[in-house]
């Protein structure tokens, strides 16, 4: 699992579900957790975060949002030469699993298909940290 000082950053334009996602990584041990309610405040904050020197260790983001899609905000981060290396953990809804693939491509860590539980994040995020431990290994 990552490091309970991990700093998270949440990405979504519905606060319920960004208070749900916090309580979850809360419950987890984690405490470093920060909330964007867009792609493109999330982006700012990301780039901000890089060049104070305290960048962020994980994105969870929605898929749709106004502003600036997860898609979107993918796409950025794995062009900026800072973020591209950042773990990104999609959310996302049954029916937009045709998009999978195309977020694949551009690099997404993972997916949590709504509606999730705990247990599916902490799963999700094992599954995350154990890639980048065998990526750092090869």
């Amino acid at each position: 699992m990552f490091p309970s000082n991990t700093k998270i950053l949440i990405v979504d334009d519905l606060k319920t579900i960004r208070s749900l996602l916090r309580e979850f990584l809360k419950k987890l041990g984690y405490s470093n957790i920060i909330e964007a309610d867009d792609g493109k405040s999330a982006l700012i904050m990301l780039k901000a975060a890089e060049t104070s020197k305290s960048p962020y260790g994980l994105i969870i983001s929605d898929w749709n949002m106004p502003n600036k899609t997860g898609l979107s905000l993918l796409e950025d981060c794995r062009k900026d030469q800072n973020l591209r290396k950042i773990p990104f953990l999609m959310v996302t809804i049954e029916s937009e699993k045709d998009y999978v693939l195309q977020a694949v491509k551009m690099g997404v860590s993972d997916f949590i298909v709504k509606p999730f539980t705990i247990k599916t994040i902490e799963q999700k995020l094992a599954a995350i940290w154990s890639r980048g431990l065998l990526k750092s290994l090869h």
